[in-house]
Order: C-alpha cells, then sequence, then structure tokens
C-alpha cells in the first residue's frame, strides 16, 4: 500500500511516470525503506495505463460493496429470546427531552 501510495503522489505531484528510483527517494524521505521487487512489480503493473481511469474503475467496483455491519446470529434457544424481550424493553423507553438551556453561552457570543 505504502507503494501504491508513493506512485499516486508522485504523479498528482506531476510526474506521469514515476520510476523505481522515484518511489524509492520519496519512500527513503520519511525513512521507509523501499522493496525494490514490489517497486517493479507495481510499476510493471500500471505501465501503460492512466492512474485516473483505474481510480475511476475502482470507485466504481467500491460502490457495489456493502459499507453496514451485518447483524449478529442469534445464539441458541433461550438466549435469543432473552435479547428480543431486552429490545422490546429498550424500545418502550421515551427518549429524554434535550434541554435548550446553553449556560449563557452562545456560539458567537
Amino acid at each position: 500500500m505504502k507503494y501504491l501510495a508513493a506512485y499516486l503522489l508522485l504523479t498528482l505531484g506531476g510526474n506521469a511516470t514515476p520510476s523505481a528510483k522515484d518511489i524509492t527517494t520519496l519512500l527513503g524521505t520519511v525513512g521507509i525503506e523501499a522493496e525494490s521487487e514490489r517497486i517493479e512489480s507495481l510499476i510493471a503493473q500500471l505501465s501503460g495505463k492512466d492512474i485516473n481511469e483505474l481510480i475511476a474503475e475502482g470507485t466504481s467496483k467500491l460502490a457495489s460493496v456493502p459499507s453496514g455491519g451485518a447483524a449478529a446470529a442469534p445464539a441458541a434457544g433461550g438466549a435469543s429470546a432473552a435479547a428480543t424481550e431486552e429490545k422490546k424493553v429498550e424500545k418502550k423507553e421515551e427518549p429524554k427531552e434535550e434541554s435548550d438551556d446553553d449556560m449563557g453561552f452562545g456560539l458567537f457570543d
């Protein structure tokens, strides 16, 4: 990931096709030792491709990924019934009214 981030920073800075030396130098400025095999692999995979098109393609793929957490599977028998009863009790509670008192302070005072 750090190699890709360095590649993207270099392209954002105006270097359309960063070399392995460019990436190594950039990573070295923040004290990261670069692995030349990984850098060469990254450059080989990205060579001849427009980085903006790759980002757009990746963004469209991420749009189909669900971002909400899944509900936990209920436990066996009594535990699920107890959990259901607890949920009912929680729903019956009325929300507390929030105080409009700002203790004498205003945002723009």
